[in-house]
Parts: structure tokens; sequence; C-alpha cells
């Protein structure tokens, strides 16, 4: 009888240093006619062509993979050969064996392929996939995701905080001691609602920001974008209708698109959402999203009179307000922003998270909700990852306790403002002077307003060319428009702001003159950065 050579069981072992790779579900049949060698080959050919191995995929070392599958070494070296003499394959001494990524896929899955099941064929992703994860704010946020290619770039995109200001030493200091003093016990899952001792250490951060908070009214969830997407998935039902601002966070977008709901836009103003301009009355709505303190992209703060507006037409028209304080404490000059809305309105929801004044990599973020939605958000969130990490969330409670944070924000704040003004005065010297923008007061964004002649994205693909990333305005619009780019100035050093901000204005000006029908100035190579 022949035999099968499977190791797929987990429980083989073959000799007492045997890998903890596997041999990726392949069998080598013994008994067949054909050798070894060339099954090894086939189905090496059969798992890329389909995509189980895709390019770049290292396969499995020669010794490992004949341990595996009990067989001589030499058998593996030659399918190896044939493999990369066939071009299916390179390999490189003292790397390894790699899949090459130039294999032809499969056709899509057609009828025929379905009543043949040896056939290899590629599933039909694209009628398969549901409509909500083809909504317009994500096909608009892939297209320009797929423009951004990888380089050396002066990145005004990113939106955290840059290395030199993240406090890994004094994070170390507190997951050393939670490891030294919890244990293991720090390793499990964490209760739905957060650690107790974390929820009370923010609780008490707000009410140092003016924002009344207890430790029960605190959810923690794994960054601000998680309290939004439960905050989505506890209120919208598939048609209904979220507002928010004309310009605002395309991660909500987003967020709103997957759950199904029609986000309808708010006209704004500086002040912030002109209430008189919305046209959903009650029952039409079920949330409006606001970002008060700093609108993500064009850095404006709702003012005092304009909140309280705010919490009239929400009690009136009986439309939960979400508001977003991902920008809280950021203050750049000094002075403090009007009340919260959930400081005048206990049936406001809160958002808030860590990332952009501390650490992006926690993850931890929080929402406050009335009581009555609480117990909705806290099944929600436990369906969507079964809790925050039980150990950063001792970590970063232990980081407030040791009164770590107030010291940290004075230095990214005197970071920051510094940064801000370097672009500014930048952007004064060389920007051409059809191009709009305030001075942010906080937060970490600046909006150009770009004249109606010049298209956002035009601005983008000229501004690369050039070496500097910008965030297209497109991104930001709830119906997909805009005049303008997002910049940002917490993750870039002062030296590379001041050349990012002379390569933009290089590149509106090339676009400005084109438009004139005049010759552009030559774009700077990117190797110079």
């Amino acid at each position: 009888m022949g035999r099968a050579l499977d190791v797929v069981d987990a429980q083989r072992k073959t000799g007492p240093h045997a890998s903890a790779e596997r041999s990726l579900g392949i069998r080598l049949d013994a008994a067949s006619e054909t050798p070894l060698y060339q099954q090894l080959f086939d189905q090496i050919v059969e798992r890329a062509r389909t995509g189980a191995f895709p390019g770049g995929f290292r396969l499995p070392p020669t010794r490992t993979l004949a341990a595996e599958l009990g067989t001589h070494r030499n058998t593996i070296v030659r399918a190896y050969a044939e493999l990369e003499l066939a071009g299916f394959v390179s390999s490189t001494v003292g790397r390894g064996t790699y899949v090459k990524p130039s294999i032809a896929q499969p056709a899509p899955l057609t009828h025929a392929a379905e009543s043949a099941p040896t056939q290899a064929a590629a599933f039909p992703w694209a009628s398969l996939v549901a409509e909500r994860a083809k909504s317009e704010p994500l096909e608009r946020f892939r297209r320009i995701g797929r423009q951004v290619a990888r380089g050396e770039f002066v990145n005004l995109t990113r939106m955290q905080p840059s290395p030199d200001l993240i406090p890994d030493d004094l994070f170390r200091r507190c997951l050393d001691h939670v490891m030294k003093t919890h244990g293991p016990r720090a390793m499990g899952y964490a209760p739905d609602e957060g650690v107790p001792r974390l929820r009370e250490r923010i609780a008490e951060d707000l009410v140092r920001q003016g924002v009344p908070a207890r430790a029960e009214d605190v959810l923690i969830t794994t960054g601000s974008q998680q309290a939004l997407d439960v905050v989505a998935r506890a209120l919208v039902d598939p048609g209904d209708t979220i507002l928010a601002q004309e310009m605002t966070y395309p991660g909500a977008l987003r967020i709103f698109a997957a759950a199904g709901a029609r986000v309808e836009s708010v006209a704004a103003d500086r002040e912030g959402p002109v209430v008189s301009s919305i046209t959903s009355g009650r029952g039409r709505a079920k949330g409006f999203y606001v970002q008060t303190n700093h609108c993500n992209p064009t850095g404006a703060c709702v003012g005092a009179e304009r909140r309280r507006e705010l919490v009239r037409f929400s009690r009136e028209q009986g439309i939960p307000l979400i508001e977003d304080d991902y920008a809280a404490d950021l203050e750049l000059d000094g002075v403090p922003p009007p009340p919260a809305l959930r400081a005048l309105d206990g049936e406001v929801i809160y958002v808030g998270t860590f990332s952009k004044k501390l650490i992006p990599a926690l993850r931890v973020g929080f929402v406050l909700s009335p009581p009555s939605l609480r117990e909705h958000l806290v099944a929600l969130k436990h369906t969507t990852d079964l809790g925050t990490s039980t150990l950063l969330q001792h970590a970063l409670a232990e980081f407030l306790e040791r009164g770590y944070l107030v010291p940290h924000l004075g230095r990214a704040r005197q970071a920051y403002r510094a940064r801000r003004d370097v672009l500014v005065s930048t952007l004064e010297k060389h920007m051409p002077k059809a191009i709009q923008y305030d001075v942010p007061s906080r937060g970490v964004t600046l909006w150009l307003r770009l004249p109606r002649e010049l298209g956002p994205e035009a601005v983008f693909e000229e501004a690369r060319r050039r070496g500097v990333l910008v965030s297209p305005g497109v991104l930001y619009g709830v119906d997909g428009t805009s005049t303008g780019v997002r910049l940002t100035f917490c993750f870039e050093d002062e030296a590379r702001l001041v050349e990012g901000g002379k390569r933009l204005a290089q590149a509106i000006e090339a676009l400005l003159m084109k438009k004139k029908g005049k010759p552009a100035q030559e774009s700077v190579s990117v190797g110079m950065l």
C-alpha cells in the first residue's frame, strides 16, 4: 500500500529539532508513478497560480521542508531548482526561495469552473463584496491611497506625533511596572467596559479639561475609530441619515457609510456648522457628527454660541450629537476652547483618544454616552474585539497616575507650536497670494483654500512630483467635492516643514502658471531631500 506524506497534522514530530514551520498542506505520494520532486513542483505551481502562495512568499528552507515531508533533501533541492528554471521562484543564497510576483492569476470563476472542482479559479469577489464596502467614501479613500507611492517625501499628511515626541522611555517604565506588579493578570481579557483603574483616571483627566465624567460613564475602546464604529452600529440602520459638517474627518464618513448610513452635508462657516441650513427634521436623522475643538481638515473651532445652538437643535429635533474631541489638550496659543458639548448636555455622545497627544500605537480611545445607550455600546464593543489590550490599559493608567501626561503635553504643545509657526512663515514667504489659509490656534492641521481653477487632486499630484505629500480635500467633503488641501505639521521637523512648504508653493505656482499658459518652473529632484 502506498503512503501519503502529509504533515499538516500538528501532532507529527520529525526529530528533536523539528521546525515550527509546516509544509502548508503539501502531500507527497511515494506510491505514485510521478517522481516526488515533480509532485512538489506541481503543487507549488498550483498554489502560486491560485494566489495561495502570493508573490514574494518565502518557501520553507529545503532542510525544513524535507524533514516535514519525510523525504530526502535532494528531492526538495531539485524541485526548487526546476521551479527557478521555469521562472516560478527566485532563490538567493542566505535569503531563501521566494515565489515570483509575476505569475499569472486565474480568470474569474465561471459556471464551467464551478462544475470542475479540480480546476483552479478565482472567486468572483467583485460580485460577492457587500455594497457597503464599495460605498463612495471608501472608494474615494482607495483611489487616493493607491496614488501615494513609496519614496522619500516631506510628509504633510501623516497625522501622528513624530518619534521624538513619543515618550517611549516613560511608557516603558510603566509597562515594566505593570508586568512586575500584575504579571499574568495583565495578559488576559479586559472587562468589556475597560480596566476600572483606567476608566477612573480618564474620568479625572476629563474633569481637568472641563468635561464632567465619572468612571462608570467611560467605555474604553480600541482608539476613537472603534468608538465611532460602535456608536454608528448602535444608531444606524441601512438608509438612515447622519448629519455632518460639509468638510469633516474621512474616517468617520467611511464608518457611517460602512454602517449603511446616508450622510447629509451641513454648511459651515468659521464658527462651525450653520444650524439654520439643516433640512432634516425630527426622526429623519439618527445623529449629528461634530468635531468641536479642531475640525479635521479645516482646523476650525466651533464657537461658544454655536455650541449652544447645536445643543438646542439637538434637543428640539431629537437628533443626538456625536462630539469627536480627538484634538483635546492641543491648544497651541494657551487659549482654552469653549465648553464641550458634553459639558452643556449629558445626552451628548463624547468621543476621545490618546493617539494625537500621546502614543498612536496605544490604540486607546473612549466614549461617554447617555446611560440608556451605554449597554448597547458595551455589547457591540465586546462583539467587535472582545476587549482592548489589558496590558496597554494598565500601562496607560500607570502613566496617568504617575502624573506623566501633563508635562508631556507641555513639551508636545511647544513643539507643535514651533512647527506650526515655521510652516506658516514659509507659506507667507513662498505661497502665491491666491492661496488663503487661517492660522490654527489648536490641533495639528492647516487648511489651504484653493482658487476654483485649481483642483485639489491636481495640487496633490504636482506636489507629489516635487517630493511633498499633502491631503487633497476630496477626501474630506461629505459630497466628495472640495476646493482645498490639508497640511499637517506634527510629524515632520522644522527643517523639513520649511522644505515641504517651499516645494508645495512651487507646485501650486507651476499649476497657476500653466492655467495662464506660461511655462512652469522645473520641479526639484526628490532625491535632494
